[in-house]
């Protein structure tokens, strides 16, 4: 989905930033970049234009980033299958290596180059770099009778540790993290981002957490895109969840919203990375682009 502005539509949304530009100066923006904007090179420098112009106006951009088809990728041309168990990839210690070599190097430093090409600061991290993100073996339940599932290096978040985004951001860097734990013995742990996302926001006490996704946000009616709904309160999720309207892999995203906002973040939004520039659209105009969260 594209959307094409005219100059006199450019000059109306900048003029429409400035008191947000003004509100939000000094504060922090952290961004879970996924799905179709990662694929395609429009937006893929959409995205990164978007954190930069950020940057610029006094605004502090955290970029966490997905990387699933980059991974599959990588699988297949070493001749490895995977499996998905209830929405998790089943993580041996060979796919672990896959998956740190694609995240950490790979994906990483494709974003941290492309931010410096576009006139950018942009610096790599992994989670593993200061035990920025302390991580255990993440435990799935048994489901209505099955056996417990070990999901091998699929890991949960104990403890984030924001001290070195904020020393980069502080000299003006825009941090770039791959979503890969370290556990107290040193393991390596793959983690979902989104979680990830939600987590480090809520350490930075960041004032809007983005996850970009590949639908318009959340629907009333799936089938009607006219259906977006654009502000769900927490205490109403539960209800949406039942009756079906937040559903399958929209349910997580949800979940990390609800769960940084009750650790003190301020706004958390769902968002169509579909649309170029959709985080500056979400940003610095009323309308948004997507589906907020609130308390």
């Amino acid at each position: 989905m594209e959307m094409v502005l005219t100059p006199l539509e450019k000059a109306a949304i900048l003029v429409e930033a400035l008191p947000y530009i003004r509100k939000f100066s000094g504060q922090t923006v952290v961004i879970k970049y996924g799905g179709r904007a990662m694929l395609s090179e429009e937006l893929k420098q959409g995205v990164i234009a978007d954190c930069i112009i950020l940057k610029l106006v006094g605004i502090h951009p955290v970029i966490v980033h997905g990387g699933g088809t980059a991974i599959e990728q990588m699988l297949k041309r070493l001749g490895k299958d995977w499996q998905f168990v209830r929405g998790q990839r089943v993580t041996d210690e060979e796919t672990m290596e896959v998956v740190e070599m694609v995240l950490s190097g790979r994906v990483n430093k494709e974003i941290v180059s492309l931010i410096n090409r576009l006139g950018g600061r942009g610096i790599g991290l992994s989670g593993k770099d200061a035990n920025l993100i302390e991580a255990r073996k993440q435990a799935l339940p048994a489901d209505q009778g099955a056996e417990p599932v070990d999901l091998g290096f699929v890991g949960e978040i104990t403890r984030v540790n924001p001290e070195i985004i904020e020393t980069v951001r502080g000299e003006g860097y825009i941090p770039v993290v791959a979503p890969i734990g370290v556990g107290k013995d040193g393991e390596t742990y793959n983690i979902n981002a989104d979680y990830v996302a939600g987590e480090i926001a809520a350490a930075l006490k960041a004032n809007k957490l983005v996850l970009l996704t590949d639908v318009e946000g959340i629907l009333e009616d799936r089938h009607d895109p006219e259906s977006l709904i654009s502000v769900i309160r927490t205490g109403d999720v539960p209800d949406y969840i039942e009756r079906g309207i937040i559903a399958g892999g929209m349910i997580p995203k949800v979940e990390c919203c609800v769960r940084a906002l009750n650790q003190g973040v301020g706004r958390t939004h769902i968002i169509d990375g579909r649309i170029l520039h959709s985080i500056l659209l979400e940003v610095f105009t009323d309308k948004g682009v997507g589906t907020m969260v609130v308390d």
